[in-house]
This record gives structure tokens, C-alpha cells and sequence, in this order.
């Protein structure tokens, strides 16, 4: 398996995407949104490395999960090591939620030079994509804090040659 530096887990979240999630918060983050409620994350000289194989085990314990999400930090920072786990995700029947600060159409063009964000598009079914912007914060969103964040199917997103479609709340 991949190491992966991350802050932190929580290991039962019905915030973080739809059902109950167990939530891999990864370390380090380019974005520094103003107001982001994981500042700890962002350096990227934090956090603990640890084996993907553990975070798998600790996500196996629970048989009530619905799947996982990545969260951050900067989830497409680690996309090889994120894709690696997702594959052994996926193959338990669970989905995959991801968090970015990256829009979407920026990771499609970067994932054109880098095969891992690729995969790891490929392989999530949902991006919570875009900057948090303070002042479009709202509580009203499912899953969101700030009004220009998207929730995108990625499975028709890709399906459709990268043309947004988004999920239904």
C-alpha cells in the first residue's frame, strides 16, 4: 500500500457526504482559504504519515460505512496514494467522496500532465470542488460552505468527456 501524510481521521460523519463517511483529512494544502475551518492542514510539513493499509483496516472495522471522503488539506496533492486507496474502497462496494479547492476544469487540465489525478477522478463519484470564499459562506448548502462550491457527478462527468454534470441534492 501508499503512505499518505494526513491530520487526521473521523471515523463516523454525516457531514462530509451522503450516508455515514469515515473522513480522511490529508496534510498540506497550496489554496490558504481565508477562513478555512481546517487551517492545521494546510502546511505541508505536518501531519503523521501513515499506511494506507491502516486507514483501510480502521474503514473496514465499521460495516455501517457508505464510503469514504478525502478531505483536506488538499486531497489531489496525494492523488496517487488516494487513488491507490480508493481502488481498495471501491472493490468493498463503498463510494468515494473528494473535497478540492481546485475547481473541477483545473484538475482536468492538470490531470492531462499527471496520470494520478486522472485516476483518482476516475475512480471518486463525487468532487465537492472550488475554493471556500468567506464571503459566499453559507449554511444553507448541503455539504458545502460557500455559495460557488459545486457537488459534481463525477461518473457522468467523465462518461461525458468532461463536461460538469452535477448531482442531485
Amino acid at each position: 500500500m501508499s503512505k499518505l501524510k494526513i491530520a487526521g481521521v473521523v471515523k463516523e460523519s454525516i457531514t462530509d457526504g451522503d450516508g455515514i463517511r469515515f473522513v480522511l483529512f490529508v496534510q498540506g494544502c497550496p489554496h490558504h482559504c481565508y477562513g478555512c475551518h481546517n487551517p492545521q492542514t494546510h502546511d505541508f510539513n505536518g501531519g503523521t504519515i501513515v499506511d494506507s493499509g491502516q486507514v483501510l483496516e480502521e474503514f473496514k472495522a465499521n460495516p455501517l460505512l457508505s464510503g469514504i471522503t478525502f478531505s483536506g488539506g488538499e486531497p489531489f496533492c496525494q492523488a496517487g496514494a488516494l487513488a491507490d486507496l480508493a481502488e481498495e474502497i471501491i472493490s468493498l462496494g463503498k463510494n468515494i467522496t473528494v473535497y478540492s479547492g481546485y475547481t473541477f476544469e483545473q484538475l482536468y487540465e492538470m490531470a492531462k500532465e499527471d496520470k494520478d489525478i486522472m485516476r483518482l477522478l476516475n475512480l471518486a463519484d463525487v468532487l465537492i470542488d472550488g475554493k471556500f470564499i468567506m464571503s459566499e459562506k453559507t449554511l444553507l448548502l448541503r455539504f458545502r460552505g460557500s455559495k460557488n462550491q459545486r457537488m459534481i457527478n463525477l461518473k457522468k462527468t467523465m462518461e461525458s468527456d468532461g463536461k460538469t454534470v452535477y448531482t442531485f441534492e
